[in-house]
């Protein structure tokens, strides 16, 4: 069920990407807050002063009224994610390995060290030269074609910190070995991973991927955008385990981030191009807020 259409008020702040900029949405009211052409994810930190997002490749921050931007990488990254305290960012980019790893570096500025995977830890940061990890780029305002838009969301490599701090879920991991497109969560403090979706290889018939991993405020549940052989985009919530796992919203929907236990945000197809969605998550009901994609709250 769609509700009544555009401009319907957001209960509090959105950032969101128009275009390849960084927008913010009160209200109804829409603010452009960076003045680039390849900006991508933006991630709000927990206190609300501050925004992490990707501009080239590099990961960047800015204060809330578009003061204050900082590159804190000089090399390639995607799909930041603060840690609950506001200390550190979390990032893709390449690892010791030679596929991509996480990263993690302090949101003041200084040296990322390795996460995962736990045998890169001590290696140091990536190199200024490391090939750069693909990316998705804007998809707002342009027409929804499903198979152009799963080419877009394949390589994405945005990752999500827990809200207690302890977990970490990206795309890739160990199960790369067995499989031929994963998503993970790590656990901080020991480095130990459990894939909670796999696809092609290993005895799985199907291929595809599970990218951009959002939780849920209270820990319980964990949401990706999945594309599958045979199928569309859509979203997926799961426990962190990946029981239990049902599809959320329509299809063509990608990138939902949570706002509280019920109601979530994410990007849906609306009058031909892409919008941020408000969704039940428990009655299916969706109210069109904007034109746009990738929101964070």
């Amino acid at each position: 069920m769609i509700g009544t259409p555009a401009q319907a008020a957001a209960p509090h702040p959105i950032a969101y990407v128009r275009a390849g900029s960084i927008y913010l949405l009160s209200g109804t009211v829409s603010t452009r807050l960076t003045q680039d052409a390849d900006d991508a994810r933006p991630r709000w930190s927990p206190d609300g002063r501050r925004i992490a997002y990707g501009h080239s490749g590099r990961l960047w921050v800015i204060n809330s009224d578009g003061t204050g931007r900082t590159a804190l990488t000089g090399y390639p990254t995607s799909g930041a994610a603060w840690s609950p305290d506001g200390r550190w960012l979390a990032f893709e980019a390449p690892g010791c390995t030679g596929l991509s790893g996480v990263f993690e570096v302090p949101t003041t500025g200084g040296t990322a060290q390795p996460l995962f995977p736990a045998s890169c830890r001590g290696t140091g940061a990536p190199k200024p030269g490391a090939a750069r990890p693909a990316r998705s780029g804007d998809l707002a305002a342009r027409p929804d074609r499903s198979g152009d838009l799963a080419a877009r969301l394949r390589a994405d490599g945005s990752v999500a910190w827990s809200p207690d701090g302890t977990r970490i879920a990206f795309r890739g991991g160990q199960c790369l070995a067995v499989v031929d497109d994963c998503l993970s969560v790590g656990v901080v403090a020991t480095g130990a991973e459990q894939a909670v979706a796999v696809y092609g290889g290993g005895g799985q018939v199907l291929s595809g991927f599970a990218v951009v991993p959002a939780w849920r405020p209270d820990g319980q549940r964990l949401s990706w955008t999945a594309d599958q052989d045979g199928g569309t985009v859509h979203v997926v919530e799961a426990d962190p385990s990946g029981a239990g796992a049902r599809t959320v919203g329509a299809p063509l929907d990608r990138e939902l981030v949570y706002a509280g236990t019920g109601t979530a945000l994410l990007t849906g197809r609306y009058r031909g191009a892409s919008w941020i969605f408000r969704i039940n998550l428990a009655t299916g009901t969706r109210t069109p807020l904007v034109p746009g994609s990738q929101p964070s709250v």
